[in-house]
């Protein structure tokens, strides 16, 4: 069994990220989503939170005939693929910048575990701009971030920050 894992904090789960672990649970007979828990990051959204937000965003995946688990993780990203049994990290690239970074992560990886295979998907044109910090920003001005996240995000973001939608 190919699995693969796309790992992320999801703070809050964007339209890009969707688009990304649809076209990444095409390419394994199973995809886990691991859900960072990164307490640097400083995460608006609780870990349950963000695990709850990416069950609802994945329901139409899984209906679709997707075998997707959405798992928590705290410890080095390569420790957790060898525990879930990936034989592939899924990471999704917007811009230049990204690529850069990814490239270092990359070299590390391969240093811990080189059975590891790393594959990036560059975001759909229409998603490339999606940042969630970027998107938390917006929500916390008072700004529209529809185009962005999902009816369901879009609400917990504007709750998160004291609004109405």
């Amino acid at each position: 069994m190919r699995i693969g894992l796309y790992p992320g904090t999801f703070d809050p789960v964007t339209l890009g990220h969707s688009d990304i672990i649809r076209r990444a649970a095409k390419l394994v007979d199973r995809l886990v989503i691991g859900v960072a828990i990164n307490r640097d990051k400083g995460p608006l959204f609780k870990l349950e939170e963000r695990v709850e937000m990416l069950e609802e965003e994945l329901a139409p995946v899984r209906d679709a005939g997707a075998d997707i688990e959405v798992r928590p993780f705290e410890n080095l990203l390569m420790h957790f693929a060898e525990d879930v049994g990936a034989g592939v990290i899924f990471r999704g690239l917007r811009a230049v910048s990204d690529f850069e970074y990814e490239f270092q992560m990359v070299g590390m990886n391969r240093a811990l575990n080189d059975e590891i295979e790393t594959v990036f998907l560059m975001a759909e044109a229409n998603h490339q701009a999606i940042a969630s910090k970027l998107v938390k920003e917006i929500a916390r001005l008072g700004g529209d971030v529809s185009a962005f996240v999902t009816p369901s995000v879009m609400t917990r973001l504007t709750d998160k920050f004291g609004m109405t939608g």
